[in-house]
């Protein structure tokens, strides 16, 4: 049975779920903590939803991981994705926008 792509819905879910990481967390990036942009954590955390990357030698050197590309994910997939970016910030102390929510709750209820 073929599933369908992701909904725009869902891009719009992890896109902010990404943001709000991005806005409350630092990563460590070449040895030192770091503010990311949400796309650094699109692939970062679509990185830990396979558990497995792939790796490329750079053409001047170094090494590039290459990433799912959430574009091509089935609807499935993609509510795993969110899971993982709940699950990771919620560890984390991130406090989720409404939007991160995916449901219409009073802007009180994520401070």
């Amino acid at each position: 049975m073929n599933e369908d792509i992701r909904t725009k819905a869902q891009n719009r879910l992890m896109m902010s779920c990404l943001t709000d990481l991005s806005k409350q967390l630092q990563w460590n990036v070449d040895g030192r903590m770091q503010w990311l942009h949400k796309l650094d954590w699109k692939d970062i955390m679509s990185a830990g939803l396979r558990r497995h990357q792939r790796m490329a030698l750079g053409i001047d050197g170094g090494f590039v991981l290459l990433g799912q590309r959430t574009s091509l994910m089935i609807i499935s997939e993609m509510s795993e994705l969110v899971t993982i970016c709940h699950a990771f910030g919620d560890e984390r102390g991130v406090k989720w926008s409404r939007t991160s929510l995916g449901r219409d709750v009073p802007d009180e209820a994520c401070a």
